[in-house]
Order: structure tokens, then sequence, then C-alpha cells
């Protein structure tokens, strides 16, 4: 299952419909938590669609503008495999690229995207996923999300309001942090603060900064991912948040990457 780290909050709305546990005083254990989460950032219904605006900060405070329809759709009942589709609407030089992905459990997703000024779908090799998301401060796995696999959880702390778990990379080679704590809201179940240590210091975070009850869901829609190293931001507003539509299952194929699915997009 994949965990939350942003588009991280970079999809659709990490959003959740809060279901308790069951009528007991014991705490949630770990794992209870950060499945939950899971459940919170990424499979919410079966389907849904929003469309965001994505807007870049560079150091010297200059701004840029991206906007993005996102389509997913869970495909199977376990919360488990998961199909993503990201198309670009603006600016010009991004208009029509897609970003796809298709998500697993126990193996590495497949990542493609396609280039229509070169009319090219490329797949993205997974040793890529730590890499920036076109030219954003979010990066490939902060899209699709990062397997609970790969990490080790502790709870390290219970708040009034919040769950705090710390997570320690399996295998420290294939990441650039050392562990990333995650703040998460207990009744929720949204992560609203994530923090990503490296040496002993904090250098990049994500914020969910504003959430809204959409069709009985709490859904984020708006958070920003900070880079401290670099002085950059990155900040997603989400409108147009819908879920349960309908989406078919081939639209996350090579053939709707070449011909996107315009009454899925508007």
């Amino acid at each position: 299952m994949k965990l939350f780290s942003v588009i991280a909050l970079l999809f659709l709305a990490v959003t959740v419909l809060w279901t308790p546990m069951g009528h007991t005083e014991e705490a949630p254990t770990v794992d209870e938590i950060i499945t939950k989460t899971n459940q919170t950032a990424y499979y919410q219904g079966q389907d849904g669609r929003a469309q965001v605006k994505m807007t870049i900060t560079d150091q010297q405070g200059n701004t840029r503008e991206r906007e993005f329809v996102i389509l997913r759709k869970n495909m199977d009942d376990k919360n488990e495999e998961q199909h993503f589709y990201v198309y670009f609407k603006n600016p010009a030089d991004v208009r029509e690229m897609v970003f796809m992905v298709w998500k697993h459990v126990g193996k590495d997703d497949d990542r493609w995207m396609y280039l229509p000024a070169l009319d090219v779908v490329r797949q993205i090799a997974s040793s890529d996923k730590r890499t920036s998301f076109v030219g954003s401060t979010f990066f490939y796995e902060d899209v699709s999300g990062r397997s609970l696999l790969e990490d080790t959880h502790e709870l390290v702390e219970t708040t009034d309001n919040y769950y705090v778990i710390k997570n320690t990379p399996k295998n420290p080679a294939t990441v650039e942090f050392d562990s990333f704590t995650m703040h998460i809201h207990k009744t929720t179940f949204i992560p609203v603060k994530v923090e990503y240590e490296k040496g002993g210091k904090v250098y990049r975070t994500v914020e969910a900064r504003k959430v809204d009850t959409i069709s009985g869901f709490p859904t984020v829609t708006q958070s920003s991912m900070k880079d401290l190293n670099l002085g950059t931001e990155t900040t997603l507003d989400y409108e147009k948040v819908e879920y349960n539509i309908g989406i078919p299952e081939n639209i996350f194929t090579e053939r709707f990457m070449r011909r996107a699915p315009r009454q899925y997009l508007e």
C-alpha cells in the first residue's frame, strides 16, 4: 500500500471518510494508524478527479503556474493497486503532457510521461522517483506515494489532536533523507504536516493548509511543499474535486496518454 508523501498531498485530494476502528479505549497501533492514513491519502472512493493549480516559487520569490487535472481509480478492493493519470492544461510548454502511474504493492510502481512535442511516451525509471516533478518542489514519488513496506514506523508521540509517527527507510541508499515525521490528525487521519530530516535537520516540509468537506469527505484543498535548503516552495490548490464518477479502466493506458479523454478532463 502507498503512504502519503505528497502530491503528496499531491493528489486529489488527500481525503478521508473516517470510520471508527471499533469501540475501544485502547489507542490504535502504529500499523493501524499508517494504514488508515494511507486510506485517507489515496484510496477514498472508487475513483476521483480534481483540477489543480500548481504555483512554484523560486529563491528570488518569482512564481510560475501550472494547471492540470488528476484522475485516479482503485483497481481492486484491497486498497493496493491503483492508477493515476495527470493531464497538463497550462502553460503552453507543458500543455497536453501526461504523467501516468500504475501503483503496485511489493514492487516498484510503473511511471510514464507523454511528451506531445516529440509524440513520445517515456517510462520513468524507479531510480528517478526522487527527482523534481515538472520543475516543482515535489518529487515523482510524492505524486503516487511511498510504499508502506519501504519504511519502519514508530509512534513517537500522541498529543490531544495528533499522532506523531517517525518513518525510517529500510534502504537508505535509495533516498536522500534519513527519516520523515508525520503529524496525523486523530479524528480524520489527515496528515497535516510532514517533515523530512537529513543529518538531524529538517530540510523539507509538507503542510495541509486548507481542508473542506466535499461529498461528505474531509478533503485537503490546499497544500504546500517547501525545500528549506533551496528556499523554494510549491503550492497546490485543488478545485472541482469529485468522487465516484465512473472513470473507465482503459483511460489509464498509452492510447489515452496520446489521445486525452476530454470528457473526463473538463
